[in-house]
This record gives C-alpha cells, sequence and structure tokens, in this order.
C-alpha cells in the first residue's frame, strides 16, 4: 500500500472561503472600535487609517499571488521564501508566522464567548448569560471551539468545506444588515435611543486634532485586518488547479474581505459618534452589535450578533488549516520531527500536525485568560505577520537570482518590472509600517515587559534559530547536496 498523501481537493470557491474566514472575524466586530482605546486620539480618522493599512497588504497579497502561481505546496510563505530567498529565513520568518497565527486562534475562540453570551441574554437567558461570565466556563468553552474544529480539519477537506462555506455565506448576509443599516440610520437617531434606553444625554465632540504619529500607530494595528490571505497560499498541496486558483483566491479574498469591512466599519462611525465608541472603549469592551444595539430592532440586533459570533467562530477552521500546513512543510523537509507530516490513511489531512495547532491555540486561550488584553495576542500577530509579508517581496526581488528555475514558473504577471514594482513598494511600506508598529509596542505602558509583543516575538525568533541550526546541521551530516534540495519544490 503507498503511503497516504494530501490530496488537490480543494476548489477555487473553498480556497477564497479560506481566506475570507481567515480575515474576518475580531478584525470587522471588534478591533475597528476597540482602536480607540488601543490608540487613544485617533478619534474619527480609523476609516482613513484603514485604507492606510491597505497599501502595504495589497502589495503583499500580489507577491503571494505571483509567488503561489510558481510553487503550489503545503506550507505556503515556508515554501516561497525558503526555496526563493534563504532556507533559515524561510524557517524562522514562517516559525513567526505560525506561533502568531497560533495564539491568535485562541484569543479569537476567547472573544467568541462574549457574544453567545449577549445572543443569550437578547433572548432573556439570564442564568446561562451570568453562567458564561465565570472564568473557567469561558476557558472551557473556548476550547471546545479549538478542539471541535481540529476533529473538522482532521475528517478532511470535504468535511472542511461543508463547515466553512456555508459559515462565509451566513457570515456576508447576517454582516450586510450593518452596512444597510447605515442607509437608514444616522447620530441623531443613536441619540434618542441613547436617551430613551437610559436617560443618557451624549454631546459628540465634532472637532478633535489630526495627529500624525497616532494615525500612522492605527493604521499598523489595522493592517491586522488584511491578514488571513496567506491561509490560501499554506493550502497549496490541496488546490485544484493551483498555478491560476491559488492568485486568483488571494487576490479575490483580500478586495472582497477590503471592501466588505470598509462598508461594515463605516456604517458603523456613521451611526454612532466616534466619541461615544471613543468613550466607551475607555471603560469597558465593546463590539459593532453592542454599538448598533441602541438603534436596531430587536430581531436586527440578536441577527448581526449572530453574524458576530459565526464570523469570530469561521476563523478557526481556516487559521488551523493554515497553521497545520506550516508544520508539515517543515516537516517534509526534515526541519521538524518526522512524525508532525504524518498523513491520516483514510482522511487524507495532516493530523498529527492539527493536533499540535489544537496545543498551541489552546495556550493562547489560556493566555488571553490571565493577560486580560487580547490586543497582546494580536500584536504578535501583525508583528510575525509584517515581517512574513516583508519577506515575500524580498523573496519576488531575489528569486530569479536564486532559483531561476522555479522563477520561470511564475505564471501571473510575469512582466519583470511590474514584479519587481510590487516587490519594492511592498518592501518599503512594509519596513515603514513594522518600524511604526515596532516603536508603539516599545514605548507602550505595560505592568511586565512580557505584555510588550517585541521581545515575545524576539524570544520566538531565537528559539526557531536554535532549533533550524540544530535540524540543519543534522541534514548536512546526512544530506552532501542539501542546499541543493532546497531549491526544490517537495515531491507531491
Amino acid at each position: 500500500m503507498s503511503n497516504p498523501k494530501l490530496t488537490r481537493q480543494m476548489g477555487l470557491l473553498a480556497l477564497i472561503a479560506t481566506g475570507v474566514c481567515s480575515m474576518l472575524g475580531a478584525s470587522i466586530n471588534v478591533v475597528p472600535f476597540m482602536i480607540q482605546r488601543n490608540v487613544p486620539g485617533i478619534g474619527p480618522y480609523v476609516l482613513p487609517a484603514f485604507l492606510f493599512a491597505a497599501i502595504p497588504a495589497l502589495f503583499a497579497a500580489f507577491a503571494y499571488g505571483i509567488l503561489s502561481s510558481a510553487m503550489p505546496r503545503a506550507g505556503g510563505s515556508y515554501i516561497y521564501a525558503s526555496r526563493g530567498l534563504n532556507p533559515y529565513l524561510g524557517f524562522v520568518a514562517s516559525f513567526s508566522q505560525w506561533f502568531g497565527l497560533s495564539i491568535v486562534i485562541g484569543v479569537i475562540s476567547y472573544l467568541t464567548v462574549p457574544f453567545i453570551r449577549d445572543i443569550t441574554s437578547s433572548f432573556g437567558w439570564d442564568d446561562i448569560s451570568s453562567t458564561l461570565e465565570i472564568g473557567w466556563v469561558r476557558v472551557g468553552l473556548a476550547l471546545s471551539f479549538i478542539w471541535g474544529f481540529v476533529m473538522i480539519n482532521i475528517r478532511g477537506i470535504k468535511t472542511y468545506e461543508k463547515i466553512v462555506l456555508p459559515m462565509m455565506f451566513l457570515m456576508f448576509a447576517l454582516g450586510g444588515i450593518v452596512i444597510i443599516s447605515g442607509i437608514f440610520f444616522d447620530s441623531s437617531d443613536f441619540l434618542i435611543a441613547l436617551q430613551k434606553e437610559e436617560a443618557r444625554t451624549f454631546v459628540p465632540t465634532t472637532e478633535t486634532e489630526f495627529d500624525l504619529r497616532v494615525f500612522l500607530s492605527a493604521a499598523a494595528l489595522l493592517f491586522s485586518s488584511f491578514i488571513g490571505f496567506d491561509s490560501i497560499a499554506q493550502a497549496g498541496g490541496e488546490a485544484k488547479n493551483p498555478t491560476k486558483n491559488l492568485p486568483k483566491a488571494i487576490v479575490l479574498a483580500i478586495l472582497g474581505v477590503g471592501l466588505f469591512y470598509f462598508l461594515f466599519s463605516a456604517s458603523v462611525y456613521h451611526i454612532i459618534p466616534w466619541s461615544f465608541i471613543a468613550e466607551e472603549a475607555m471603560i469597558k469592551d465593546i463590539s459593532a452589535p453592542g454599538l448598533l444595539s441602541y438603534v436596531l430592532p430587536s430581531g436586527l440586533g440578536i441577527a448581526i450578533i449572530v453574524g458576530a459570533a459565526i464570523a469570530l467562530i469561521n476563523d478557526l477552521p481556516a487559521m488551523l488549516l493554515s497553521v497545520s500546513r506550516l508544520m508539515f512543510a517543515w516537516s517534509e523537509d526534515g526541519i521538524f520531527p518526522k512524525v508532525i507530516s504524518k498523513i491520516h490513511p483514510k482522511n487524507n489531512t495532516p493530523f498529527v500536525a492539527l493536533l499540535v495547532a489544537g496545543l498551541m491555540a489552546s495556550i493562547g486561550v489560556l493566555g488571553s485568560h490571565f493577560a486580560g488584553d487580547f490586543f497582546l495576542g494580536i500584536d504578535i500577530m501583525v508583528t510575525s505577520m509584517m515581517v512574513n509579508f516583508l519577506l515575500m517581496c524580498i523573496t519576488l526581488i531575489t528569486i530569479p537570482k536564486v532559483n531561476p528555475l522555479i522563477a520561470k514558473d511564475i505564471s501571473v504577471l510575469k512582466i519583470r518590472k511590474i514584479q519587481l514594482l510590487i516587490g519594492w513598494a511592498g518592501i518599503i511600506s512594509l519596513t515603514g509600517f513594522l518600524g511604526i508598529h515596532t516603536y508603539k509596542d516599545l514605548t507602550a505602558t505595560t505592568s511586565a515587559w512580557y505584555f510588550h509583543s517585541t521581545p515575545i516575538w524576539l524570544i520566538v525568533m531565537g528559539l526557531a534559530s536554535i532549533i533550524f541550526a540544530y535540524k540543519w546541521k543534522q541534514l548536512k551530516n546526512k544530506e552532501p547536496n542539501l542546499r541543493q534540495r532546497f531549491l526544490e519544490l517537495p515531491k507531491e
């Protein structure tokens, strides 16, 4: 009997859903509003900051799309950098990415519980709602989400598609309620509703001074909204017609989600005065459904809370697929233990890698609970992904010299001048964003050094360097032509 292997079963729609479901979630329902706490003073400039954040993300997406057309294998970004730039840089960057995304899976799972609590509260199920406030119940439920989706991923691509495709369409439909609400309601409706429900009079702030440093800090954080399309690349070993479908799915996912995200956030800020959002964010965790509950009929309010919960939950299977395929690719190359690349004999999925991904995500749940601030996990992810995207743009520049044979297989945007334009524009913009994000993190006031994402990220990179040096030495002793192997794509 031949050894089981990954099989190409994912069509274009499933690939797009993987990217969409990885991108939409906390980014759309929480981050655009809680940013008023994390970046004080951003005020009415959230939407311009979001558009500015899209610039480096688009360059990175085009770099991914170009590279994916030539290297359609599981492990996406790791394969691209290790074959087109340098094996060491490919591993440490993707290890950082894996760590950041694994933690964020836990963060998202942990954030989902309050949305479920709000749903039960809306139905008047106060006992259940109160129970979900208990710490160990919230942690336990968050862990059950993770391990439930680990099992779904293990069962195979077809089972995965049956979950993510319907949830994606439902997520867009329920999120669309928010966008449409911006047509029928405005800030005057909100202020009247606030007075009626809470006997509270609020006078919106009409003017605020623009601060470039604050604006750039907010844009660096909002960059996290575009992170997730790389999940499509990680599934390169399971995509049908990958040289065409992978680039298409990456570009369609980032453009579609970017437009949806902007319209969604614009609608909320049209209805709720930014100064109210900023004031509320300073004293409690807020979200789009909670803010719009003042003006929407109860049925629609419940619908958008359900939509928010689905958006968060739907992050989990796609992101678990992504991080597990990174580990699979490392293992296939001999950088990680061989057992990690073991394929389920019936379902053709890397089940050991998925189990390890579940363990890492569980650590993210515990970290969110004890740290008390989910933005730490998001900050770690943003740092990791900025570095990863930066390396993808560098790889686009270097691949013709480092690996001309693979460079010849690029089948989209083949004109070299366009590739160079995308690569250098991405390098310049991402370097700027990374510098801003790092400065903001290091200068932030925290109770302990380990609440800064930068030193945590550096520790992770150090650990990755040790692992790589140890495994590379082992491999080199066995394979004299090791570097030549790392110029070839893994066999399917």
